[in-house]
């Protein structure tokens, strides 16, 4: 098997303002592995909050290229991968969660087989999912919900943790007056003391928000769950659930918890963590960074097992050079193609260089 790398800048449609920063652009290394003349792809993305720049994910891809030529065929890489015996210890997780996609996409397509199909799931997914609003103004904010309501999303997420905590206030109320019928979610990545956070739920839940993810900062996970056991509001975790063991810590004394491929090292982690909550009284949520369709795809392949939904990071972007899973009408889903199901656009601009 051979591994190619290819790396594309995505820029935003518009900023990304949340509480601790904002983003216009970030970058995207796809990783395509190429086995008895099909490829498989799978894509990992650059985070100052994970601290993968391009130059690590690019050094890191090609390590996994070099590990994957002792494999004969792409089953045997992918069951090496899920035992931690494909690649070294300490990779980030968002490389070996888009190795994992590319092995995936590639098996699928050996087989004519779609991934949801292999992990479970007859019948492809079809989730609604949330679109999140940034910390923009009240106005903007209404703006922007009305719009979305009228293309079909049903779930909103709504950025929260300004400075101004009435500007939050006034941005929530102004979406709920624009859409009246959505669900709403609030994320103030983690940008609240607790003492705030006991001080700012029970407004928030006045104006009918459904739940809200990491109202505190990370690294206190036992200060998330005392909050959540006395919150209005349901609390997901998501900076603070990281890893499988983060998730048994927190399973049941949290309402949910935000599994990420990219920060949980793929689809089989997420299911594992799926299985490991399921009964606990906490529930998933399926997240994402912004990527392309290509970085969301597994996800939304898993979407099936989630209450709440958020694999929107490929609607945020001005021009996304793959599709294949919808979401402009808030719905995403394979189309039950083989693997991955997605496909390259032919208009896409690729800064490219391979390994």
């Amino acid at each position: 098997m051979k591994l190619t790398q290819h790396t594309v800048r995505l820029a935003l449609a518009e900023p990304l303002r949340i509480s601790r920063s904002t983003m216009t652009a970030r970058d995207a290394v796809r990783l395509t592995v190429e086995h008895a003349g099909l490829s498989g792809h799978g894509e990992a993305v650059t985070s100052v909050y994970y601290g993968l720049d391009t130059p690590t994910l690019r050094r890191l891809a090609a390590l996994a290229g070099e590990r994957l030529t002792r494999f004969a065929e792409p089953e045997s890489a992918l069951h090496a991968l899920r035992v931690g015996e494909l690649l070294p210890p300490g990779t980030p997780a968002a490389v070996t969660a888009a190795t994992e996609a590319a092995l995936l996409d590639l098996v699928g397509k050996r087989t004519a087989t779609a991934v949801h199909r292999f992990l479970g799931a007859p019948a492809a997914p079809r989730a609604a999912t949330a679109r999140t609003i940034s910390l923009v103004s009240p106005g903007r904010a209404a703006a922007q919900a009305r719009a979305l309501a009228e293309a079909g999303f049903t779930v909103i997420k709504i950025k929260a943790g300004d400075r101004d905590q009435d500007a939050d206030l006034d941005r929530v109320r102004s979406v709920r007056a624009a859409a009246p019928a959505a669900r709403l979610l609030l994320d103030p990545n983690g940008a609240w003391s607790a003492a705030q956070a006991r001080l700012l739920l029970p407004r928030f839940a006045g104006l009918g928000i459904e739940a809200v993810e990491q109202p505190i900062a990370p690294g206190d996970p036992e200060a998330l769950a005392r909050l959540a056991a006395h919150s209005p509001v349901p609390v997901i975790a998501d900076e603070d659930a990281v890893t499988y063991e983060d998730a048994r810590r927190l399973a049941g004394r949290v309402h949910g918890i935000n599994v990420k491929l990219a920060k949980c090292g793929g689809v089989h982690a997420a299911l594992r963590i799926a299985a490991l909550i399921e009964g606990s009284g906490t529930d998933l949520m399926l997240g994402c960074l912004t990527a392309s369709t290509l970085g969301i795809a597994p996800a939304v392949h898993i979407a099936d097992r989630a209450r709440w939904t958020d694999l929107d990071g490929h609607l945020l972007l001005a021009h996304d050079p793959w599709t294949g899973i919808g979401g402009d009408d808030g719905f995403v889903g394979p189309d039950g193609s083989p693997g991955l199901g997605v496909r390259p656009r032919a208009t896409a601009g690729v800064r490219s260089a391979a390994s």
